[in-house]
């Protein structure tokens, strides 16, 4: 009798603790899985440090990542605002022009708030494209025709898609009300411009699945 006792009792602390396990578990396993799709979207987002630390504003905290962003937003605007006036006049399909002028009308407000926040920060900016964008442009101006069109459309859309995920990031990250705003039009127009961009037929998912 005593032996069964005992049996009945050791089971049931078996159970209790298997109990307790999975239910630390569970309570754990969310909070890996955040931070490690934070980490990924960390590292897909490729900011840039740039060894300043964080800065008091009257708009708040403003850190490397938020400063990164606002230079981010600014390039963009130099070689995607061209590129959207040369699918307006050269695009061979109606969808390209299309996207022109989305890319155009969303960029020229984009660079302005860029450019209004950088001053209003004291965060310098850049005033011609960065590296490989201005090789991106050079390659769009070059091209005619069809391939204009194919060129045009995948070199916007993969920049976009690269942006798309820093703007997520910054959106959820910053206390800084002016970058917090920025970002928000920004996650607006960069997703409308994915849209009209993908909406020409002429994306390659399977190639933008390989540059990421």
């Amino acid at each position: 009798m005593r032996s069964a006792m005992t049996s009945g009792r050791a089971i049931g602390t078996v159970l209790v603790v298997l109990g307790l396990v999975g239910t630390l578990a569970a309570l754990l396993l969310p909070t890996q899985f955040a931070d490690g799709n934070r980490s990924i979207a960390l590292a897909r987002a490729g900011w840039q440090d740039d060894g300043k630390g964080v800065w008091k504003t009257e708009y708040g905290p403003l850190t490397p990542m938020d400063r990164d962003f606002i230079r981010k937003v600014r390039n963009a605007g130099l070689w995607e605002l061209p590129a959207g006036r040369s699918a307006q006049e050269r695009g061979t399909r109606k969808s390209v022009r299309i996207a022109g002028d989305h890319l155009v009308d969303g960029h020229t407000e984009l660079d302005r708030r860029a450019i209004e926040a950088g001053r209003t920060l004291k965060v310098s900016l850049p005033n011609q494209p960065a590296g490989k964008n201005q090789d991106y442009l050079d390659e769009i101006n070059k091209s005619q025709g069809d391939a204009f069109d194919r060129v045009l459309v995948e070199r916007l859309r993969q920049a976009h898609g690269v942006v798309f995920g820093l703007i997520g990031l910054v959106r959820d990250q910053t206390r800084n009300s002016m970058v917090r705003s920025l970002a928000t039009r920004a996650n607006a127009i960069v997703l409308d411009h994915i849209t009209v961009l993908e909406d020409t037929g002429l994306v390659d998912f399977e190639a933008l699945n390989d540059v990421k």
